[in-house]
């Protein structure tokens, strides 16, 4: 199975015994919606509900860390999706937060995981079928697996980077934010970025469709944000969601060395030792 899948070949797959299909919608407070009530009202048939707002580390003061793979295994289990089991997500997410629970699952060494492209919304363009209510599942056993820890990169690993020089960073929030034009309302911080950083708004990989851009394209605005797509590469955003999104794109172009600063800007930005900049990148 691919990592990026189509609307036809999921319809085509989707009574396969094998198959798992979850909805990963995240939404950021401020948009006032609920994920739990939108899945409840229309979702793809047969499909389960992730709870991706639920899917972190809960010892940890910052947003949506990562968690550690007995909890992922735990999760998927209560949903009742088994160990052999294909799995497709899919989001109806301004923050195309599919991408983001395709990071988390591929980190914890899930194999046959897959993005619906377009998410919800092209489902619905398409007239598709669409159920209702929260289905019941039969809760399955897995295994608990290991976070792949050399793809994750901490605050003490992204200082020394600053010395080092070793692996290039490029941050997914929008301009404005990255820039310090604005303040980031969304983490409560000034705006600015990680010295050194690069940038490249993550909904500017997708098409107005909400698919992803063809890979010619998705190597332009990588090559264009300053980017060495065959040099480590360090995805960064706000708190992890947006920084999955290029993250993704980069493993379709597939980029040989990456990972994701989980902590971000809610992390960087608030500590008051770290250096920050702003403006545009240098």
């Amino acid at each position: 199975m691919d990592m990026l899948v189509s609307t036809g070949w999921l319809a085509a797959e989707l009574e396969a015994p094998d198959l798992a299909v979850l909805d990963a919608s995240l939404h950021l407070p401020n948009a006032q919606r609920d994920a739990r009530a939108e899945f409840e009202a229309a979702h793809i048939p047969g499909a389960r509900f992730l709870d991706l707002a639920g899917l972190h580390d809960p010892q940890s003061a910052l947003p949506g860390k990562v968690p550690d793979g007995q909890r992922i295994a735990r999760w998927l289990g209560e949903r009742g999706v088994g160990p052999q089991t294909r799995i497709v997500l899919y989001d109806d997410s301004m923050l195309r937060s599919a991408a983001r629970a395709w990071v988390l699952l591929d980190l914890a060494g899930l194999a046959n995981i897959a993005v619906l492209d377009g998410g919800l919304a092209k489902w619905r363009a398409e007239d598709r079928p669409l159920e209702a209510g929260m289905p019941a599942t039969n809760p399955a056993d897995r295994p608990a697996t290991a976070v792949r820890m050399t793809d994750i990169r901490d605050k003490s690993a992204m200082l020394a980077n600053l010395d080092s020089g070793g692996e290039q960073v490029i941050d997914a929030r929008d301009a404005d934010r990255f820039t310090g034009t604005t303040q980031d309302t969304v983490h409560d911080l000034p705006g600015g970025h990680i010295p050194g950083a690069r940038h490249l708004f993550f909904r500017d990989v997708l098409n107005d469709d909400g698919t992803f851009r063809e890979p010619d394209e998705l190597r332009a605005l990588f090559e264009r944000a300053g980017i060495d797509l065959d040099r480590p590469i360090v995805t960064t955003c706000g708190s992890g969601v947006t920084a999955s999104v290029l993250l993704f794109a980069l493993r379709l172009l597939g980029a040989p060395s990456t990972a994701l600063y989980d902590g971000s800007w809610s992390e960087w930005g608030a500590d008051p030792e770290t250096p920050k900049e702003t403006g545009a990148p240098r």
